[in-house]
């Protein structure tokens, strides 16, 4: 009797039963004493529960009340921290008279969205659904697709005191064992409040990243078919509850040129794909600081090549005009983003037209840098990583204050420090970023850059 006192009275304080109104203590008389069934509104499957409450209540002893539950998810702790928890995480608690623990009992019912396609990571062909917010219908899209009994999806909970839900999925024999285990050993050692962002707080925590490099360590889909494929090819994935988003490691510059397209069309029509993706990232990448350096300098410009010369100039001075339309791009995408979605793509493309015509038109800018940044901006949506594109971004405009303190020098030592940076950067596995070039494996490098029959 004191130890159910003790129990009911310590998680009445922790979870505020009285004062929050969405914690709700149902007390009940069964088995000659008193029970108490604790959950949270709006988290809790009401069929499941009244069935398990009328069981309670016709049980003949306390201890057929909590160990003889007929649930297939029932675990028992006497720690108020960790039933403080499983309640704020959507489990019910279930604490008897004359029992000197508690029973936790998973009947979480959560408000999801439907199964749909991604927003922001379509395809022309195959399946059209996507992960949501839920961590154990993500792990069921996986499972559906990868049927292979050395799939293994351990469980995490990070954060205190509630936690947020987290899952380290891999094929066992394919993924390298070494780097699953490091990682297993960060995901249990991660000690924070709570994880706010889901999986960007959680990435924080694994990486120590340096803030100077932008580039990505880590890859981010939202399709269960493309994280299926990885997962069969040996990599981990990492599933955080609360996002429809998940990690897959270990992440290298490279990796970054596949797409879920690709295999959705015959190997040439793949290759040329990707082939294309390449060359337009390393467009988006080198057109603006070179056309600069070639304006800048036009001793340096070929005759062939005349038609690339400002025509008409602007009152703005070039540089500057390189610099405001990267922000403008920038600033157009912020203000679509936070436009009601049926004015959306008006506001984005009418947008850009009327700010790009009055600014020709009044001589800030010249005709030329419109074009240019145009293309800039259409290359940077051919690959889905935003983390890269802004990495990209950053480097150019990098590139464009060095070609204007040092010209040629500055084009070239801007674009040396570009491949340190890429080559400082390590994944999270410990991996060279530039793999399959530094370390050389000819044929893995074959692979990425032409799609194979399987």
């Amino acid at each position: 009797m004191e130890e159910y006192a003790g129990l009911t009275a310590a998680l009445d304080d922790a979870l505020g039963v009285g004062k929050s109104f969405d914690i709700q203590r149902r007390r009940l008389r069964a088995a000659g004493g008193e029970v108490s069934f604790y959950s949270v509104a709006g988290l809790l499957d009401e069929e499941i529960a009244g069935r398990l409450l009328a069981f309670v209540v016709s049980s003949d002893t306390p201890q057929r009340c909590i160990y003889g539950l007929p649930h297939h998810d029932v675990t028992f702790s006497d720690d108020v921290p960790t039933l403080c928890g499983s309640v704020l995480s959507g489990r019910a608690v279930l604490l008897a008279e004359g029992v000197p623990v508690g029973a936790v009992i998973d009947v979480k019912s959560l408000p999801l969205r439907s199964v749909e396609e991604p927003e922001n990571d379509r395809v022309l062909r195959g399946p059209r659904d996507g992960f949501g917010e839920s961590l154990v219908r993500n792990t069921a899209l996986i499972r559906r697709r990868l049927r292979d009994p050395m799939l293994r999806a351990e469980r995490f909970t990070i954060g205190s005191p509630a936690g947020c839900d987290a899952a380290l999925c891999y094929v066992e024999g394919k993924a390298d064992a070494a780097f699953v285990g490091r990682l297993r050993r960060k995901l249990g050692s991660v000690r924070v409040s709570a994880l706010n962002m889901s999986q960007e707080s959680l990435a924080e925590c694994l990486i120590k990243r340096g803030w100077y490099n932008p580039f990505p360590k880590i890859r981010y889909t939202e399709r269960p078919d493309t994280a299926a494929a990885m997962l069969e090819e040996g990599s981990v994935i990492v599933i955080c509850d609360n996002t429809p988003q998940v990690m897959l490691l270990p992440t290298g510059i490279f990796d970054f040129l596949q797409e879920t397209d690709d295999f959705y069309f015959p190997p040439l029509s793949g290759t040329y794909l990707r082939i294309i993706r390449l060359l337009i990232f390393l467009l988006a990448f080198f057109l603006t600081p070179l056309w600069y350096l070639l304006v800048k300098t036009p001793e340096r410009l070929p005759g062939w090549l005349a038609f690339i010369n400002i025509s008409e100039p602007a009152a703005v001075p070039l540089l500057l005009q390189l610099l405001l339309a990267e922000f403008m791009i920038d600033g157009l995408k912020l203000a679509s983003l936070n436009t009601p979605s049926m004015l959306g793509n008006s506001l984005s493309v009418v947008g850009g037209l009327i700010l790009g015509d009055y600014a020709v038109e009044a001589g800030w800018f010249s005709s030329q840098t419109i074009l240019y940044m145009a293309i800039v901006a259409i290359a940077s949506f051919t690959q889905q990583s935003y983390e890269l594109g802004y990495a990209v971004k950053f480097l150019r405009i990098l590139l464009l204050l060095a070609v204007e303190l040092f010209g040629l020098w500055g084009l070239i030592g801007g674009l040396l420090l570009s491949v340190v940076l890429i080559a400082l950067n390590r994944t999270v596995e410990g991996r060279s970023y530039l793999y399959p070039l530094i370390p050389f494996n000819g044929r893995a490098l074959l692979r990425l850059f032409v799609r194979r029959r399987l």
